[in-house]
């Protein structure tokens, strides 16, 4: 069918539908990846949102269900140039079209994907809305748009109930903020035994397991709307116990440290984000999804020091705390953009657990 995006500045842009088709009211965000759609449409902090793909052909390998980072796709809409009409992969398990249609995502595509991008870097990330069919009523859409308000998804991707991954002699104890299966992966590769926690657990039920350290995991939306988890963290962090953070994870961290966050114009979302880490003064090349970052200037100097920044912006990608127990970045090191750049922090991790300091 025919479709439509409307963005909240007004400006349209036409496609054709594929996927599933129903009307969809998201936050419209791009992704400058290549390649790795299977893990971006399972990653779940793009839940509420609308993944536009500026490399133009997506689909040609299909969708392989091991590459997947959760058990279903997240986003509200994939909007891409054009969708492969063949999936060409000896791993692939179902085409992209019918993998959309199994979940009831909203995809379109014939959509001029960079003038939709430009409109985005140039007036920042916006809602909008995508409609199908032949008679599309402008004035509805505008209207819905401008009504509709952006919430926290963080209770909706997070697990209801705690579960537990490998058998090794370290205990992480993981709070699900919409956490990705390789961050799990990763752990358990390493000699841990990671048990999950839903995002609203106690910090006193997370002592009742007695773990050696504590994994924040990344997640969708505004940090600032996770009151209940600040909260909890600052008890976290006062306790002494080890902490890993990442994405989400280390907003939040921040947040309960005393620092503030922001929102970027149209935030980092890709697999090329080039990070100076402070300390080797080496860049690496990282995996990043995220619209929030960490304000430098109100990062109190007794309390944690930046350790990586962002080379395109200068912005925050990294904190170590002066307890030397506690750090936390940014980006995705599980998802090795470099292609193993950063799974050292991992290790890292299990050194702090192990008794040493940073």
């Amino acid at each position: 069918m025919r479709a439509l995006l409307m963005l909240e500045n007004g400006m349209t842009f036409e496609g054709v539908g594929f996927g599933d088709e129903h009307d969809v009211l998201c936050e419209i965000v791009f992704n400058s990846a290549m390649c790795g759609y299977t893990e971006l449409l399972t990653d779940p902090s793009y839940a509420g949102q609308a993944v536009v793909m500026t490399y133009p052909l997506i689909g040609n390998y299909g969708i392989c269900y091991e590459d997947a980072e959760s058990d279903k796709p997240w986003l509200g809409a994939f909007i891409v140039h054009s969708v492969s009409n063949v999936a060409s992969n000896f791993r692939c398990d179902i085409d992209l079209d019918s993998y959309l249609k199994n979940y009831h995502i909203a995809g379109m595509q014939g959509v001029d994907t960079r003038a939709l991008t430009r409109c985005l870097r140039e007036s920042g990330t916006m809602r909008g809305m995508i409609c199908y069919g032949d008679a599309i009523d402008t004035l509805e859409m505008s209207r819905r748009i401008k009504s509709f308000v952006l919430r926290s998804y963080v209770p909706t991707v997070s697990s209801w109930e705690s579960k537990t991954y490998g058998d090794g002699p370290r205990k992480v104890a993981l709070l699900d903020y919409g956490v990705k299966h390789n961050i799990i992966r990763s752990l358990v590769e390493r000699g841990c035994t990671v048990k999950s926690f839903p995002y609203n657990t106690s910090f006193d039920a997370i002592k009742e397991w007695n773990p050696d350290g504590i994994m924040l995991s990344n997640g969708p939306g505004d940090p600032k709307e996770c009151t209940q988890q600040i909260t909890e963290i600052k008890r976290m962090y006062a306790s002494d116990y080890p902490i890993f953070a990442i994405c989400l994870g280390h907003q939040l961290m921040a947040l309960a440290n005393g620092a503030d966050t922001y929102k970027l114009k149209y935030g980092h979302r890709g697999i090329n984000h080039p990070v100076k880490d402070l300390a080797q003064n080496r860049v690496y090349i990282t995996s990043q999804n995220h619209g929030y970052v960490v304000d430098a200037n109100t990062v109190d100097p007794k309390i944690a020091s930046v350790s990586h920044i962002s080379m395109n912006d200068g912005s925050v990608e990294g904190l170590v705390y002066k307890t030397g127990r506690a750090f936390s970045v940014q980006f995705h090191p599980e998802a090795c953009g470099g292609p193993l750049d950063t799974r050292f922090l991992f290790d890292r991790f299990i050194d702090v657990m192990g008794g040493a300091r940073l």
